[in-house]
């Protein structure tokens, strides 16, 4: 009934554009104590700031094991619940000030890329607030650049970061997932061969089933993966060419052979 007569429109409550934030001023007795957003987002930094410093071992226990934390005395759902009302906060200031659009991606994708590159919730925190940096100022100089929307430049370039990160990254990165499957896939293969020459060691067949022509036959390998598989096996030690072409376990290899059958030594 009392606000039947205001006119709520999407870009005065939602929509906020990040480069007219310098000219809404506080002012405050007549004096001018600069951008009002600077204020109010700095008072919103300091609540996250002092609510993550007074129960950070709260908020970790209850985020990761709220079992644990209710039968060790914590109040996971009052400590959720006050942490949600945080988010709220920071949304509903930053909303005013950049945009919806920028606020949802600093609010995703630096820590989406922070979990990408560790587990440990520390330096998780940290990475979060340097990429999302680092993904500001590079979307301010495109913005500048090329003349557009400053926001989405910034939330363009935090994308750009979580792509970089999800491709790169040291351990979870699509690079290192892709070099690591290869990895597994010649040091399988290695294995296989050493696995082949200790069940044939010593028997009737030895003279053929060690010979790396015969390899096809037997494991049905294509002549050029086989020679690949020998070559690699030879440089980590598994294996020597012995007399007439034929393929020999060293003592790695036939304990590496063994391990991987089960078999002790």
């Amino acid at each position: 009934r009392y606000a039947g007569n205001v006119h709520l429109d999407v870009d005065a409550v939602l929509l906020g554009e990040l480069a007219f934030a310098p000219f809404n001023r506080l002012v405050v007795g007549g004096t001018d104590l600069g951008p009002r957003t600077l204020w109010l987002m700095g008072i919103v930094l300091l609540l996250n700031a002092a609510f993550i410093l007074a129960f950070y071992k709260e908020l970790k226990l209850t985020t990761f094991d709220a079992a644990l934390a209710g039968a060790l005395g914590f109040a996971p759902g009052l400590i959720h619940y006050l942490f949600m009302t945080l988010v709220s906060v920071t949304a509903v200031g930053a909303f005013d000030a950049v945009g919806s659009v920028l606020v949802v991606a600093l609010m995703i994708a630096p820590p989406a890329s922070a979990y990408l590159l560790t587990d440990r919730l520390p330096r998780m925190i940290g990475l979060s607030m340097g990429l999302g940096v680092v993904s500001a100022l590079a979307g301010y100089w495109m913005s500048w650049l090329l003349d557009v929307s400053i926001a989405g430049s910034m939330a363009t370039m935090t994308g750009v970061v979580f792509l970089l990160v999800f491709l790169l990254a040291p351990e979870r990165g699509l690079v290192a997932i892709a070099r690591r499957r290869a990895r597994q896939r010649w040091e399988f293969a290695q294995t296989m061969l050493a696995i082949h020459l200790l069940n044939h060691e010593a028997s009737p067949e030895a003279e053929v089933e060690s010979r790396e022509a015969h390899l096809h036959e037997h494991l049905r390998w294509e002549p050029d993966f086989a020679r690949q598989v020998v070559r690699g096996a030879e440089r980590t030690g598994l294996l020597t060419r012995a007399a007439g072409e034929r393929l020999a376990l060293t003592e790695r290899g036939r304990a590496a052979a063994r391990e991987a059958v089960g078999v002790s030594g």
